[in-house]
């Protein structure tokens, strides 16, 4: 469903500089700021009820211990460890990490490999089988460990992840896998979305219920064409379930390959609550399956107001 065309033109218009003025104001304003570039309109954090506003809620107050891993992708990799025996979920092998990527200069991997970032999201170069680490590799991710999301985006628990550059076995050895994205509030999977082609053109989206009924929703991606159920659709639910159960709200990214499940990573901000649901009554329904805690019982609150 195509957006409002005030909001594409709202974000068209402020994409030169819209992050320059947000970083300057206050967490709860630039919040909103965000929101406004992303929605076309004001977010309610004082009483959130959409799912998109409940996370800029999270983003603005939620300072707890059991959050403060959940951006660090070498942690994420333990926590899924310490719970194999419960889950069978299997973790991608950590390769090589480091604060210099330099370090690792000309060296070769004995199978396919991804380098990203552990502190950030959405940054990733793929190598293949035997390829070296080269300098223009190194010199186009130098900056990669400088900049830190948590300052512009208020997302905290990407302050709290270690810098430093993460080289793991690439799953997909060069072919992208279809990316399944658990969505688990109190422990319970409600929605599951499916990337299909990511770091593609071809990339493309689609939702489906814990049943695998497609739910009739979409957002800034394309609509994918619906697809069969992977084979192992109850074990990835099961370990998305356990993984994200004790949190309130946390979206499980998991793949399915080699006929064993996989971790991808957990996302406690998706997308920063910035994106369109449409219809927007999904939104809401999203919103209505996430308890948040009360504000007292959150640390934080009195260093950002509201």
């Amino acid at each position: 469903m195509p957006r409002s065309g005030f909001n594409t033109t709202l974000r068209k218009s402020l994409r030169p500089v819209h992050r320059t003025i947000a970083s300057l104001l206050p967490l709860p304003a630039r919040r909103r700021y965000l929101y406004l570039a992303g929605h076309g309109r004001l977010p309610r954090l004082n009483d959130p009820r959409l799912f998109t506003e409940k996370i800029n809620w999270r983003i603005v107050h939620d300072r707890r211990p059991e959050l403060a891993w959940t951006c660090d992708k070498l942690a994420m990799k333990d926590y899924a460890i310490g719970l194999h025996r419960e889950t069978g979920l299997e973790v991608p092998e950590t390769l090589w990490a480091g604060d210099d990527l330099g370090a690792v200069l000309g060296r070769t991997f004995d199978r396919p490999w991804v380098l990203k970032p552990n502190h950030r999201s959405g940054l990733v170069r793929f190598g293949a089988a035997s390829e070296a680490v080269d300098a223009d590799m190194v010199e186009s991710t130098r900056t990669w460990l400088q900049d830190d999301q948590s300052v512009l985006l208020g997302e905290w628990a990407y302050s709290q992840a270690r810098r430093l550059h993460l080289i793991e076995e690439d799953l997909a050895a060069g072919e992208p896998l279809d990316d399944y994205k658990f969505f688990v509030f109190g422990g319970k999977v409600v929605l599951i979305q499916v990337d299909r082609g990511r770091f593609t053109s071809g990339h493309a989206r689609t939702f489906y219920t814990v049943d695998w009924q497609p739910a009739p929703v979409a957002d800034i991606m394309p609509i994918g064409e619906q697809a069969p159920p992977p084979e192992d659709l109850d074990a990835m639910v099961h370990a998305a379930e356990t993984l994200g159960r004790p949190y309130d709200f946390m979206r499980v990214d998991l793949y399915s390959t080699r006929g064993k499940v996989w971790l991808g990573e957990l996302t406690p901000y998706p997308a920063g609550g910035t994106i369109q649901y449409h219809p927007r009554e999904f939104d809401l329904y999203l919103g209505e399956q996430w308890a948040l805690p009360p504000l007292g019982a959150v640390p934080g609150r009195g260093r950002h107001g509201t």
